[in-house]
């Protein structure tokens, strides 16, 4: 490039003609890094291996919707299944801010240093509009995230019912084929549907904490039917009278409920999840529970019916997944939707018709 400083007529100014550019890539390169795909077989090593890195891509197929991903997702959980179930599941819920996360780690610290191997599985809300979510679980989780036999996983919800991520039941299955005798859910937070995350645990728990008005109010009766203990957290500082107060108020509460089908009866119970105390209080509750529950013969009554349970929700999304993916429904879909815009069809009549379309060409 000629530089108009360099005419004669500027006296005293030049101008080099600088370096020229060169390329961004590296022009020595010769080869290109290709990432390895695994078989069925590949997973099904690293996982009874207790290979980390193996199970979070394992747990990251099964989440996957693609149809050659859920082929080989199902034979590795196939796979998986005879060395499965040897775990105490527990579920934590509760409403926004009572701690879930913090307790989870606190508890989840103590279990590691007292020899435990723990998976934790937290479900993150996923975006009504954008479809995404944070996953932010893990970074927040510091101390407990150091501990060489802890893996925490954290998972979008997905629009799943009761904020629980449709394939976390799977997971499960793959992180006790790896070796983890321990398992922690925590789901988004108390909903109308939480009868998702009470199907795939042994134990449920309800976090709860003070000073958000009526206590019990702020509480669904389904949720504390469902619930196998509740935890105070936050009983710490000026908070302690008021958690003990609340304890007292819900333990009151379950007296008016009838007994649960495994015999148990829920207790009540204060911790703190910034100094710790009582939260092994509240492992003791679970661990008694378990021991209570294998006796009388409910533990293994209650995981068959889970079982069952997934077996259905399982044919429910596919119908539900053949419906909205089949090629001719989506211009019907369309037409019908405007249609009950225009009030021209009810809602009800137009579902029904979209319903005998999809029957009639299915066939």
């Amino acid at each position: 490039m000629k530089h108009p400083e360099n005419n004669k007529k500027y006296k005293g100014l030049t101008v080099n003609a600088g370096v020229e550019n060169l390329p961004s890539v590296n022009p020595y390169a010769t080869f290109k890094r290709k990432k390895r795909t695994l078989e069925a077989e590949d997973y099904i090593r690293g996982i009874r291996s207790g290979d980390i890195s193996i199970l979070g891509q394992a747990v990251t197929l099964v989440e996957s919707s693609l149809p050659a991903d859920q082929e080989i997702a199902q034979r590795v959980i196939e796979k998986c299944l005879p060395y499965a179930g040897n775990s105490i599941r527990v579920g934590v819920t509760g409403v926004p801010g009572a701690g879930k996360s913090t307790f989870i780690e606190a508890l989840g610290t103590e279990l590691c240093k007292a020899g435990k191997h723990l998976a934790v599985l937290a479900i993150d809300p996923s975006s009504e509009r954008s479809k995404g979510s944070i996953l932010g679980d893990k970074t927040r989780m510091n101390e407990l995230s150091t501990q060489a036999n802890a893996f925490i996983r954290p998972s979008p919800s997905a629009g799943s019912l009761g904020g629980v991520a449709r394939k976390t039941r799977e997971t499960i299955v793959l992180c006790e084929a790896a070796g983890f005798d321990t398992i922690l859910v925590e789901t988004v937070g108390v909903g109308q549907s939480e009868t998702a995350a009470h199907s795939m645990v042994d134990y449920f728990l309800l976090l709860q904490v003070t000073g958000t008005g009526d206590e019990l109010q702020g509480i669904k009766r389904g949720i504390m039917e469902m619930a196998d203990g509740i935890a105070i957290n936050k009983c710490d500082g000026n908070n302690i009278e008021r958690a003990r107060a609340a304890r007292v108020s819900f333990k009151n509460a379950l007296m008016l409920f009838p007994p649960s089908a495994s015999g148990w009866t829920p207790d009540t119970m204060c911790c703190s999840s910034i100094d710790h105390s009582g939260v092994m209080d509240v492992w003791k509750n679970i661990e008694k529970y378990i021991d209570f529950t294998k006796k009388n013969g409910y533990f293994m009554h209650h995981r068959t019916e889970q079982a069952k349970y997934w077996m259905y929700e399982t044919i429910n999304a596919a119908l539900l997944n053949g419906f909205y993916q089949h090629p001719q429904m989506e211009e019907l879909i369309a037409k019908a939707e405007q249609k009950v815009l225009n009030n021209e069809l009810s809602s009800f009549i137009a579902a029904k018709e979209l319903l005998d379309a999809y029957n009639k060409n299915k066939k």
